[in-house]
């Protein structure tokens, strides 16, 4: 009987560890990802919950803009765009600044807590704009070096509208002739833990978000790049003129 509590007792301790280290696997390459579990604990336990359900599998990377973000998590494509089933919104904890090589949450214009299961990728230092918007965008991860590659492949793709995709032209977005499958899109085949020392992201470099305790206006809904709200409307500006595959 003892070792059977002490069995449950550890697999609950399993599923609840906090992931400092998760492997984000693309169609386009692998992104690796240390997660800030101390200095911002609401935030990675909200990603980590969608990551330990599979909610994050087969999604789509639905938005790319130039110089400004690459964002994800909310999306899967079959025939359509089905958004993903989402959980409750997590408190906003934006102690870290939004600069480049980071991931931060997406949230809806103009509600600070709003953020549920997108986030962002800066390619960029969006620090002036991003760390006072709409209460701040919480970063809550850093990517490692190696991964920037990955990043760099995706933002260098053909765009249709601010989606990036495969194998389909310029021309051919510019088209109304256009059959687009979810082999044209960058998916994310998965995301995996790696490592759940909570401690191995002390020794980052990471730089604090100082502009939100000088900063008491309100969101504007906008950005230098459009704003970071959940943003379907933005993918679907960009999708319905191309025709889905049966």
């Amino acid at each position: 009987m003892k070792k059977l509590l002490l069995g449950s007792v550890l697999a609950a301790a399993s599923f609840t560890s906090a992931a400092t280290i998760v492997e984000m696997n693309t169609s386009q390459g692998v992104i690796e990802i240390n997660l800030f579990d101390q200095q911002t604990p609401k935030t990675v336990a909200n990603f980590l919950s969608y990551v330990q359900d599979d909610s994050y599998n087969e999604t789509v990377i639905h938005r790319s803009v130039s110089n400004f973000v690459i964002q994800g998590g909310g999306f899967t494509f079959s025939d359509s765009l089905d958004a993903i089933t989402t959980k409750p919104a997590v408190e906003n904890e934006p102690v870290f600044s939004n600069v480049k090589g980071t991931i931060a949450m997406a949230k809806l214009s103009g509600d600070a807590n709003s953020a549920t299961s997108q986030w962002f990728f800066n390619i960029t230092d969006n620090s002036a704009a991003l760390d006072t918007q709409n209460g701040g965008f919480t970063v809550f991860g850093q990517i490692t070096a190696a991964s920037q590659s990955t990043l760099d492949k995706i933002a260098a793709l053909v765009h249709c509208g601010e989606t990036p995709v495969v194998g389909i032209t310029a021309e051919q977005c510019a088209s109304t002739d256009v059959t687009i499958s979810s082999a044209n899109l960058v998916t994310i085949q998965n995301v995996a833990v790696m490592d759940d020392d909570p401690n191995s992201a002390a020794g980052l470099t990471v730089t604090e978000n100082t502009l939100i305790d000088s900063d008491t206006s309100t969101d504007s809904g906008s950005s230098s790049g459009g704003g970071l709200i959940w943003l379907l409307g933005a993918f679907l500006l960009a999708v319905p003129r191309l025709k889905r595959a049966k």
